[in-house]
């Protein structure tokens, strides 16, 4: 039996193509149902209190930094969306006196400009490297800081930014937030084209993508206008750099959290359930960490919110 269209943009796969039993037993989720699907290898946490969960966020980059050391550099690959946390890491450090010089930093993603062909500047007002030294890095005092070669954020060349994954650096952990449409970084599904016109590609297929400039699932660019644009959609880039499955799988582990403002209260059940009972399918990429032997999601309580119908 052919898969469904999508409901929204049926020349894409995502998650509205599912068979409807995982799309119903996802919905049907209570709250206190979420941290009950924990298993060996994938773990469900929920804060009751914002400062919380954005503490133990940033206390994630605090963590891999302090593992670090000149002869063993340890990093940690971190997103745009959640930015709470980064100050708190900035401030963190500085207050504690950390010495982070031999810490690395990996960006997860980064615009790219049809225009120029490139990546787009951190003088653009979306840039995601931008963000990440304006709310994080420029902040930490310059004696305890790492200098810019340990810091690492993706190009349209992706070749330099590939190879760092491989040059004796570990990568502790991979932090993500999630997109509407159950995405980590930009690992958006794929169009409905080609060799994929019937059928998403395999999950065997998809993990072998790595660092790549890719299109935008339409979803995709109208959520980033709705939380970095003001809903201006037509600001917001239609393709962009992303680190991709290859190198999730070099973290150690994976760790992904739900503020509430992000994904909707379906969307952070929906994952959370998928990974829970191993189904794998990559027009929701989210679903393919349940393969990965290391991954948390982490929930504000506050904002998990209901899967109910609410006339507004």
């Amino acid at each position: 039996m052919p898969r469904k269209l999508s409901a929204i943009a049926p020349d894409w796969w995502d998650y509205t193509t599912l068979d409807s039993d995982i799309v119903d037993a996802a919905a049907k989720l209570a709250p206190e149902k979420l941290a009950k699907l924990s298993r060996p290898g994938f773990k469900v946490v929920l804060h009751d209190t914002l400062e919380d969960f954005y503490l133990a966020e940033a206390l994630e980059y605090v963590d891999a930094w302090k593992q670090s050391t000149p002869d063993n550099p340890v990093g940690i690959c971190g997103p745009i969306g959640p930015t709470e946390q980064l100050p708190l890491v900035a401030r963190i450090v500085n207050a504690l006196g950390l010495d982070v010089r031999s810490g690395h930093f990996w960006g997860m993603d980064e615009w790219f400009d049809v225009a120029t062909g490139r990546e787009v500047p951190v003088t653009h007002p979306l840039s995601f490297e931008k963000c990440d030294r304006d709310l994080c890095f420029d902040r930490i005092d310059r004696k305890l800081r790492m200098s810019d070669a340990n810091l690492h954020f993706p190009k349209a060349d992706v070749a330099a930014f590939r190879n760092t994954w491989d040059s004796g650096v570990r990568c502790a952990v991979m932090q993500g937030g999630q997109g509407d449409v159950k995405h980590w970084a930009f690992n958006d599904p794929l169009p409905r084209r080609g060799k994929h016109k019937d059928a998403p590609p395999s999950a065997a297929e998809y993990r072998k993508l790595a660092t790549r400039v890719v299109d935008l699932h339409p979803l995709t660019i109208a959520q980033n206008a709705r939380t970095s644009g003001g809903g201006n959609i037509s600001m917001v880039p239609t393709k962009a750099i992303t680190v991709g499955p290859v190198e999730t799988w070099k973290a150690d582990k994976v760790s992904i959290w739900h503020a509430g403002n992000h994904d909707n209260p379906f969307g952070q059940r929906l994952t959370a359930f998928m990974i829970s009972q191993r189904l794998v399918d990559s027009a929701v990429p989210m679903s393919l960490l349940a393969d990965h032997p290391n991954v948390e999601f982490h929930y504000y309580r506050g904002g998990i919110g209901t899967v109910a119908v609410e006339m507004h």
